[in-house]
């Protein structure tokens, strides 16, 4: 391979005129006639139209040749979801446009929830991202909800003809291959396209709006302190760690004896200001210490935040929430500078350092100062040395200076390789170990394991770095081990791990480890997919697992949308007793041919239509378990204040039901109530008994000619 996450080509699809996919050209599926571009344009205003008028059947079997299915009970074909638009995602875990375009394809299953079905293929680039369970990892980590298809060998890549990654195909209703499209930034294209396939399928009753529900891996994972934990900042001084529990969105501060000190952020995702138990970050990365202020790489926020150690609040110091586009300059302030995935900062002589693995640049800020802006890196993902300018990075993953503040240290993620970077702007970018100007994108490909000096070496995807007694230590994530650079010779050896991803502490093994910091004698290892934080003496390689004391994983009640008052379903009005709770029991209705999915929890949601007192506020909006009786009724038991008075409720609860013969798929039937309730002294109910309605059976959609 030869291609990059970054690299596109021209056009390829017929589509309509108002909604073009445009930047990227790849083949049609192999075997499958190429379509007409003469037929392309459709008439935008006649929503019955057919968007892809030339769209080409795709033969069977397409989706076969995966190394394993995550995310569902069973590997899918695209005959199994006749009915749906269905969207495939060629991704690679390691790329960071891959992961740009993860919450577009959120946005989309969300909007789409009953009409899209989204399968991630995930066709790798490096060595260790073939292994099926390094890729369910990767889905727990960026909380990936669909299902997801190993492609080791590239067999579904290259029948679809894709040439880089990211790239998105589109499936329309009726099994037909509408086109393809690469690259980042396409959310408003593909919510428009999708939208006029619903619209014309809707009509021509070849859409199944049944919604459909996945067995998903994160569903029995076992809860964990750390949850994919990304860095580690170290202040010797106040013999304190700060670790950057990244899934859990927060960060810890503990004692070096392993005392709980603070937890910063509430656990949810999100972009709050405020108190360290309302905050709100989105997978934070690396963390610098300036006095009594920790400034965070907020990554998935696009954001630099502060956090104010003395008044435990939380503030936004630069970045608006929206990822920034290459080549836009910055604007005149700090908050009002779009970012691009921050990944790690250091701090020397009142200059902020930010590795933008993003752009796959290196950005400063001049502290207390409206000033942001590139200080390294044109922006090209590559691997190329000299001036600051034209010099090239290929997503910087974490950056570290020297005592001296002579020069930064970064690992180049995707480049696999270890940069030099002088603090002087007339210096030059150098290549440490791993290699350096190939010709255009070889060095994004020239990854391995293996000791040497300087060129000779070869790391796979590293994502952490720290200075120890004179030399570097690299996390060579992919790889599973840590390697040691000699600053005088260039040489690199294995300090610790033999390749294989591992818990063991004798021999010592890791799991993608992501964060690196020393001092003492002693590194801390973020050892990322084994959910821990390691201390190793450098010296004598001894190690331990380092624990928090009372250190527990967040509380967060997912929220939920507000559902629309006017398709409830309406209940006659309820007279409640004074009571400290209140019983709701929903009868289900599961189809002839069916059975409840035991695997997927029932859940419920309450809300109030207007100001109310007989139910607490945390009660509200929250999508919560619901208990299955012995009977088969959901069963929800809700607390009340004790207050007396009237309210106008909306209940809503979903449940899963699978077809008895194949549990691969299965349907989710969702509905919500309208109930008046009042509660007063001469109220009889004590509880409430609701119905769902018979839920929808999969469409039967004759595809004869």
């Amino acid at each position: 391979m030869s291609l990059s996450c970054r690299q596109r080509s021209g056009l390829l699809f017929t589509l309509l005129a108002t909604a073009v996919f445009s930047g990227s050209c790849h083949a049609l599926p192999q075997d499958t006639p190429a379509a007409d571009e003469s037929a392309a344009a459709a008439d935008a205003d006649d929503q019955a139209e057919n968007p892809f008028p030339r769209a080409v059947e795709i033969p069977a079997g397409i989706m076969e040749g995966g190394a394993g299915w995550m995310n569902t009970a069973r590997p899918l074909s695209l005959e199994d979801l006749r009915g749906k638009v269905v969207l495939l995602d060629f991704w690679t875990y390691c790329c960071i446009n891959c992961m740009h375009i993860l919450p577009d394809l959120k946005y989309l299953e969300e909007k789409y929830a009953d009409q899209l079905v989204v399968i991630g293929v995930h066709s790798a680039k490096f060595d260790n991202e073939k292994d099926s369970d390094a890729i369910r990892e990767a889905m727990m980590r960026y909380e990936i909800r669909h299902p997801v298809v190993n492609d080791n060998e590239m067999l579904i890549w290259r029948k679809f003809g894709v040439r880089a990654w990211p790239t998105v195909a589109l499936i329309d209703p009726q099994g037909r291959f509408c086109g393809s499209q690469s690259g980042e930034g396409h959310r408003e294209l593909l919510d428009a396209v999708i939208g006029r396939l619903v619209d014309y399928h809707r009509q021509q009753g070849t859409l199944d709006e049944t919604p459909l529900m996945f067995r998903l891996d994160a569903d029995v994972q076992e809860p964990t302190a750390l949850r994919y934990p990304g860095k580690i900042c170290l202040d010797t001084a106040g013999s304190r760690l700060f670790i950057t529990d990244s899934n859990h969105h927060r960060i810890i501060v503990a004692g070096l004896d392993g005392s709980l000190q603070s937890v910063i952020g509430s656990g949810r995702e999100g972009h709050r200001d405020g108190s360290f138990a309302e905050a709100e970050f989105s997978r934070p990365q690396g963390t610098v210490l300036i006095g009594d202020t920790l400034y965070v790489a907020d990554t998935e926020n696009h954001m630099i935040r502060s956090i104010s150690l003395a008044d435990q609040q939380v503030a936004t110091l630069a970045g608006t929430g929206l990822q920034g586009r290459p080549g836009i300059p910055p604007a005149a302030s700090l908050r009002e500078t779009d970012l691009n995935s921050p990944w790690s900062l250091v701090h020397h002589n009142g200059v902020l350092y930010i590795a933008m693995a993003g752009p796959h640049q290196v950005w400063s800020h001049q502290l207390g100062t409206q000033q942001i802006g590139v200080y390294a890196g044109s922006g090209r993902e590559d691997v190329i040395n000299g001036a600051l300018a034209t010099s090239a990075f290929a997503q910087p993953s974490e950056i570290i200076a020297d005592a001296a503040g002579q020069y930064l240290y970064l690992v180049d993620s995707e480049g696999s390789s270890i940069r030099r970077v002088p603090t002087d702007p007339n210096g030059e970018v150098t290549t440490i170990a791993g290699t350096s100007e190939l010709p255009r994108g070889q060095s994004l490909f020239a990854f391995g394991d293996q000791d040497g000096v300087g060129d000779e070496a070869r790391f796979q995807h590293p994502l952490g770095i720290a200075l120890a007694n004179g030399q570097l230590i690299v996390a060579d994530s992919y790889n599973h081990k840590l390697r040691g650079i000699n600053l005088e010779t260039s040489e690199v050896t294995t300090i610790a791990g033999d390749g294989q991803a591992g818990s063991e502490l004798d021999p010592l093994r890791f799991s993608e480890p992501g964060g690196l910091a020393f001092a003492d004698g002693v590194l801390w290892v973020a050892d990322t997919n084994n959910h821990r934080i390691l201390k190793i003496v450098l010296e004598s390689g001894a190690a331990e697992e380092f624990t928090v004391t009372g250190l527990l994983p967040p509380v967060v009640v997912p929220r939920s949308t507000f559902p629309d008052p006017a398709e409830a379903i309406p209940v006659t009005a309820q007279q409640l007793k004074p009571a400290e709770q209140l019983e709701l029991l929903i009868d289900l209705q599961i189809p002839d041919g069916f059975k409840l999915n035991t695997d997927f929890p029932a859940t419920w949601s309450l809300f109030a239509v207007d100001e109310q007192t007989l139910v607490a506020s945390e009660w509200l909006g929250g999508r919560r378990t619901a208990e299955l009786t012995a009977a088969g009724q959901l069963q929800v038991t809700l607390p009340l204040t004790g207050e007396l008075g009237g309210a106008v409720f909306i209940v809503e609860a979903s449940f899963g039901y699978c077809d008895t013969g194949d549990e691969g798929l299965c349907r989710q039937a969702n509905a919500h109530w309208k109930i008046p309730v009042s509660i007063a002294e001469a109220g009889t109910v004590s509880s409430i008994r609701l119905q769902f309605p018979a839920p929808a059976l999969p469409l039967q959609i004759d595809l004869s000619e």
